[in-house]
This record gives structure tokens, sequence and C-alpha cells, in this order.
């Protein structure tokens, strides 16, 4: 299943990309397996992906959580939390 990717702030910072498309393996079923295997790629991935709890993401712009199926999705988004004053 290829996808969309998009990545924000501190996380577009860390991998050095704002998106890519990506062919996903068959055992990625969900959010957090997403961010998993995403982690394993190293380097900046590992930075941002490191700690999970500390992302947001949307499926076809649509909020999303860890355990969310992404079977279908089309485009990916993952950032951080927004905070703001």
């Amino acid at each position: 299943m290829a996808v969309q990717l998009l990545y924000f702030a501190w996380v577009r910072e860390a991998i050095g990309r704002d998106g890519e498309r990506v062919e996903l393996p068959g055992d990625i079923t969900d959010v957090a397996g997403l961010i998993g295997w995403l982690a394993m790629r190293g380097g900046g991935y590992a930075t941002a992906f490191a700690e999970p709890q500390r992302l947001r993401c949307a499926i076809d712009q649509n909020f999303a959580g860890l355990a969310t199926p992404i079977a279908g999705a089309r485009e990916i988004a993952i950032f951080p939390p927004v905070t703001g004053g």
C-alpha cells in the first residue's frame, strides 16, 4: 500500500524533509505500527519517532490516535501537538 506521508514542525526538521511517498509493508496496520516502522529507519527518523506519545496524526485530514487503522489511507500527516499562548 503506497501512502503519502507529511511531516510538520520538529518532526520535519529531524527528518530533513516535509513529506514522502512510501510503500508500506503489509504488516503495518495502524498508526503505532507506522511510527515504529519509521523509527527503525534510524538517523533523524529514530529521533523524530522515538516517543510516539508526543506525536499527533491525521489520516486523510482527520485526527487519528495511535491505534487507528491505516488501511485505505491516502495521506498521513504526523506532527507535534499544537501549543499556543
